[in-house]
């Protein structure tokens, strides 16, 4: 019994909150998950008699991020005079590679921040364990909505909980627009055209700010789910309703095509290699026009641009004027090699109190795990309309599963981002890149029925 589809739980996702799924298996509500028995007997975080030092290592590692994570272990610690916290945050680009790395060797860690793309790995490795136990007796734990639980959840099973949803939208400079009365654009194809519009190579500006670096499949995978459009499954992001994979299509082929164009005729040619941090750079440092981005951007772009100079705007559809988008998380799970794993759980805990969480999330830019956070005004205006917009219009913007649940999901991140690469140097056509990414998702299809 898995996790419910993202798609299936659309309204919950924003400021919406509100309600609970009535049908399926919920993980909140769900007799039937093979922990039930465990859920009567709850685990209490014992108070400990002498001074406990707490390893937490993050991966998501942002500089403004960090200071924020640290104010609130701060506080935490003033609360739990007998808990300290030893945060550890390796550069973004390597965190989870060390994450994964110390997990591998059993070393001493407490807290680690597990993400949607790997939590199927470090479970499918034993790496983490369920905190279902722990959350039955958490007082907060009513008021969680389902979809971070289930982002955060395996078969049934809780293992991470988020601090925070991530949901992408268009980030544009309003300034260029208004200067040539553009309009933002709608379409992916429209994308492609106001961005080429939009480049003078001789005033080293560009229409795109493109990302062929670490992370780079969560543009071109978009594009091609989008593309796909009515045929693909929503519960597998990686195949369509008839089986076959959705980098095996037409249409596939048709946006693959697209996002070359897209390198080629309106991004820095240097942005073969941007990773998140010089994608984003390149936005607010007048390079680029238009950035395709997670709200958690939206506080860097606050404090590095005048208000007036940009703007946000959707998700860009596909051909049958649909987008397929989907809902990302990371949180905080506890390593199966902690050996303070109830003072951890005080520490997820408190992190993941309403009141924290929706701190954290006005503060970082991320959509809050609470229903109590539904009626704030705070994410329902302003640069997180457009995220709203998309959410009550879920005919339009129809939500997908991530194939997360592929133990070789980070395998396939860092396989399509070297093919990619390799494409847009003209070492493979785009048939070529497509034959190979089917041929991945076909042999990870095959495995996982054996």
């Amino acid at each position: 019994m898995g996790v419910h589809p993202i798609r299936k739980l659309r309204p919950f996702v924003f400021a919406f909150m509100m309600l609970t799924v009535a049908a399926g298996c919920s993980v909140k509500n769900n007799s039937n998950s093979k922990d039930a028995s465990l859920m009567s007997e709850p685990v209490q975080a014992n108070t400990p008699s002498e001074k406990v030092t707490l390893k937490m290592m993050e991966s998501l590692t942002n500089p403004q991020r960090t200071g924020i994570l640290k104010e609130q272990l701060a506080a935490f610690e003033a609360e739990n005079p007998l808990i300290h916290v030893e945060l550890i945050s390796p550069p973004f680009d390597q965190a989870d590679e060390t994450i994964r790395t110390m997990l591998a060797a059993k070393q001493d860690l407490d807290v680690i921040e597990v993400r949607d793309v790997n939590i199927a790995d470090y479970v499918s490795k034993q790496y983490i364990d369920p905190l279902d136990t722990y959350a039955a007796n958490w007082k907060d734990f009513s008021t969680v909505a389902d979809i971070p639980l289930n982002v955060g959840s395996v078969e049934g099973q809780i293992y991470f909980l988020a601090n925070g949803l991530y949901e992408r939208q268009l980030y544009y400079r309003k300034d260029w627009f208004d200067s040539q009365k553009l309009k933002p654009p709608t379409t992916w194809q429209e994308l492609y055209e106001t961005a080429v519009k939009l480049t003078d190579r001789s005033k080293n500006r560009y229409g795109f700010s493109f990302r062929g670096a670490k992370g780079a499949n969560s543009i071109f995978d978009t594009m091609i789910r989008t593309y796909n459009g009515d045929q693909l499954d929503q519960d597998d992001g990686a195949f369509r309703k008839d089986g076959s994979s959705a980098y095996s299509s037409p249409e596939a082929e048709q946006a693959l095509s697209l996002f070359a164009l897209l390198y080629k005729n309106a991004s820095p040619e240097e942005s073969l290699y941007f990773g998140f941090e010089e994608q984003v750079n390149a936005f607010t440092s007048g390079q680029t026009a238009m950035l395709l981005q997670d709200s958690d951007v939206i506080q860097t772009l606050q404090a590095k641009m005048p208000p007036d100079t940009w703007a946000t705007a959707p998700m860009p559809t596909g051909p049958n004027g649909k987008a397929l988008i989907t809902v990302g998380a990371a949180g905080w799970g506890i390593p199966a090699q902690s050996l303070h794993k109830e003072e951890a759980w005080k520490l997820i805990a408190y992190l993941s109190s309403p009141e924290q969480n929706i701190s954290f999330g006005k503060r970082y830019g991320l959509v809050p795990i609470h229903t109590t956070a539904a009626t704030d005004p705070f994410f329902m205006t302003g640069p997180y309309q457009p995220l709203i917009e998309m959410t009550n219009d879920p005919d339009k913007y129809r939500y997908y599963r991530l194939p997360i649940q592929y133990p070789s999901y980070l395998e396939w991140e860092k396989r399509s981002t070297k093919a990619e690469q390799q494409m847009l140097l003209g070492e493979a056509t785009v048939k070529e890149t497509l034959k190979a990414w089917d041929a991945f998702w076909k042999e990870q299809k095959a495995l996982m029925h054996r």
